[in-house]
């Protein structure tokens, strides 16, 4: 006999375990049910969000990051670090205790607004019932009036570059590696692949990203593309564009990266290889063929503006739908959907979705691009602020970058806000509010921010859009 609830959740990453606790709150009888386990077996939630994704490659860009400051800036600012030294296997251990802490904190999230925890694989039937496989190859069923499918993602493999998670590694196991490798191999130079090839570079390998595309971050700013790619090549990062990779091959020597490029075949020779093309719905054996839900052929399950599947009653969030595969989407997909299960009518505003590429200088941006807005047809205005002007960068020793406002020309509303910079990660979600809020350029410009801070770059970009700003040089205005 099937296990009754009102709504069961299947996932426990970011988007899921969220859907599940705010289902609970609203006093929902809920389950969540995960097949994540570790090497003995044990139960682990979070996803790959907190156990091989989001955490643990912020932990290692964070380390990684303080010891290229020690090695190459600190002596400016008066430090003297001799004897400076890296800990590898500290360094893991560091992450790995916050991951730990993390999903540890998640399921004692779970546990205390009452939501049960299943372990299995879920297969999801006609009639709303939920198949759940065990380690052990037992099965059992669930029933629930309302299901939310939240399986996340995983990395895209290629088979020019077959994996054997030792030198040929996706992002998972560039996570865990125990020693720098003098050179490394990145293919890709997207989100992830740009963080990863950070740490390992910072840490003193040689990294050569091969991106099959000919533009830098195409999906960014141009003027914040250009400006970033300018500042990783003078870290050391060699970038290369429009490099298809057409083979590799495990030699002693290393791994031989064969790609193709304007200028013809080339072959590459690195320690290790990370391949980081992208990621992938994880829906495979999901969802059985008669259970009324449809997966389109990227495998992404077909969902209407409030994630609602093509069967009623059963939803779908996170990476497994259409957008952004952001764990901060997720979440507000999951919280949005149990409040509707509950009665409510929220909506998540897709034109305010924040992104951040976690390298340093930090890459973010919400809203509109330029040439999003000129293939529109949209006319628009901009207002650029230097970070070689603030000065608290100044004061930090971090004034490379820039913040961008772009506002409608007729309206002076908000389009979108780019920037590159030292903490743009934090800085981002000022211009999120504004937009949440249907901010115009004046508005920021009106708006008090505290001095000194990085944040009123912001408002000085703001004020550049009608060319008020303060901190940087102006034709004379009658």
């Amino acid at each position: 006999m099937s296990k009754q609830f009102e709504v069961a959740v299947v996932g426990a990453g970011p988007a899921g375990y969220h859907a599940a606790i705010r289902a609970a709150q609203l006093g929902l009888k809920t389950v969540c049910i995960d097949r994540w386990v570790d090497a003995s077996g044990q139960a682990v939630l979070g996803g790959t969000c907190l156990n091989v994704g989001c955490i643990p490659s912020k932990a290692l860009l964070d380390t990684s990051h303080k010891f290229s400051q020690a090695q190459s800036e600190f002596e400016d600012l008066g430090i003297m670090t001799q004897g400076l030294a890296l800990d590898v296997a500290q360094m893991q251990r560091h992450k790995d205790l916050i991951v730990q802490n993390l999903t540890k904190g998640v399921a004692g999230l779970l546990k205390s607004n009452g939501v049960e925890v299943v372990t299995g694989t879920a297969t999801l039937q006609a009639g709303k019932i939920l198949q759940v496989t065990d380690a052990a190859d037992q099965v059992s069923t669930v029933a629930a009036e309302h299901i939310i499918l939240a399986p996340g993602s995983s990395p895209v493999d290629i088979p020019a570059c077959a994996r054997d998670d030792k030198m040929i590694v996706d992002s998972t196991g560039a996570l865990a590696f125990d020693t720098v490798p003098k050179t490394l191999g990145v293919i890709g130079a997207g989100v992830i692949g740009l963080e990863l090839g950070s740490v390992w570079s910072r840490l003193g390998a040689k990294v050569v990203l091969l991106e099959a595309v000919p533009t830098f971050l195409p999906t960014a700013d141009k003027q914040v593309s250009k400006e970033a790619l300018k500042l990783f090549k003078k870290q050391g990062l060699d970038i290369r564009l429009g490099a298809k990779v057409t083979g590799s091959k495990i030699k002693k020597s290393g791994v031989e990266v064969t790609y193709e490029d304007g200028d013809g075949t080339q072959k590459l020779t690195v320690d290790r290889l990370i391949v980081a093309v992208g990621r992938q719905a994880e829906t495979k054996d999901l969802i059985a063929s008669d259970a009324g839900v449809v997966v389109d052929d990227r495998g992404l399950i077909e969902v209407n503006e409030v994630c609602e599947t093509t069967c009623v009653g059963v939803y779908a969030v996170g990476d497994a739908v259409r957008g952004a595969m952001l764990a901060h989407k997720g979440m507000e997909e999951g919280v949005m959907v149990a409040e509707r299960i509950a009665g409510g009518k929220p909506q998540v505003n897709y034109e305010t979705v924040p992104w951040v590429i976690y390298t340093h200088p930090e890459i973010a941006w919400v809203g509109a691009t330029e040439a999003e807005l000129s293939a529109a047809e949209t006319a628009f205005k901009v207002g650029v602020f230097p970070l070689a002007a603030s000065g608290r960068a100044m004061a930090s020793n971090e004034t490379a970058g820039l913040i961008k406002v772009i506002a409608d020309a007729a309206t002076d509303r908000v389009l979108g806000v780019h920037m590159i910079g030292a903490h743009c990660s934090e800085l981002i979600a000022e211009a999120v509010i504004a937009m949440e809020f249907g901010a115009s350029a004046e508005d920021l410009g009106l708006t008090m921010f505290a001095h000194p801070t990085l944040s009123e770059g912001l408002h000085e970009a703001a004020l550049a859009v009608s060319g008020h700003a303060i901190h940087i040089a102006h034709r004379k205005r009658r």
